[in-house]
């Protein structure tokens, strides 16, 4: 199994159809142990126990730096270690560029960037202590196209900012055995998205994608999986593209 007594934190993973939740089933599958953070701690606490024995659901608002220094600390203090990090929190918006207001700015900008950087400067410690580890960053194609199907500028904004993010960890982190990559997900059939599109839409996005078909949340699982195990030794500060063709670049 590719992630082997491997102890894995995912953030917002708590959502059934999502891809933090399809991640942390494929890590678990893996021989991972998984720890789930999400805003809900019902939700987080039962996602977990969906894995079956040995997982752990927390709850934790990865914007908040006390928040993110408890879960980590309980994390640590359950399991010892942290290997892998998956920072898939984020929240969308679909407004336009005069339609923002500062609160919506702040919203979206603290949970995709704010947090990503919250939750690996609470967990490079201790992999730094455990000889490396890796970190994976969900970005979006909206931040290589300039804008997706339905989050605004400012969600696009924030996932270029993870984008900046990551490769600059990437660099700092290195020479600790420390992998930081990031995944640019198109678009992916997953609670956030699913009642969103009417057929006619729906039909028109999936003739712009050349492999015919909208992605679902496990294409984006094993992207992750991929990035986190061993099979990526060599790839750090990498974006690797999860959209069917969407953008070819």
């Amino acid at each position: 199994m590719l992630l082997n007594n491997k102890i894995a934190v995912i953030t917002g993973a708590a959502s059934e159809r999502g891809i933090g939740r399809a991640t942390a089933a494929c890590f678990a599958a893996q021989g991972a142990r998984v720890a789930i953070l999400d805003l809900d701690s019902r939700a987080a606490a039962h996602a977990a126990q969906q894995l079956g024995d040995g997982h752990l659901g927390l709850a934790a608002d990865v914007a908040d730096p006390q928040a993110v220094s408890q879960a980590v600390a309980q994390i640590l203090a359950h399991y010892g270690r942290i290997d892998v990090l998956v920072n898939n929190a984020g929240i969308t918006q679909p407004v336009k560029t005069l339609e923002i207001g500062m609160q919506d700015y702040d919203r979206v900008l603290d949970v995709s960037l704010r947090g990503t950087l919250l939750m690996s400067q609470a967990v490079i410690p201790a992999m730094r202590a455990n000889g490396g580890g890796s970190i994976v960053c969900l970005s979006s194609v909206s931040a290589q196209r300039g804008g997706g199907i339905f989050g605004g500028p400012h969600y696009s904004a924030a996932k270029a900012g993870v984008l900046g993010l990551a490769k600059a960890m990437a660099r700092e982190f290195a020479p600790e055995q420390i992998r930081i990559n990031s995944i640019t997900p198109g678009l992916i059939q997953t609670d956030i998205t699913g009642g969103l599109m009417q057929d006619e839409r729906r039909h028109a996005i999936i003739d712009a994608i050349p492999l015919g078909r909208l992605g679902n949340a496990q294409d984006v699982a094993n992207a992750a999986l991929f990035l986190a195990s061993d099979l990526s030794s060599y790839l750090t500060g990498i974006t690797l593209d999860v959209n069917g063709g969407m953008l070819i670049h």
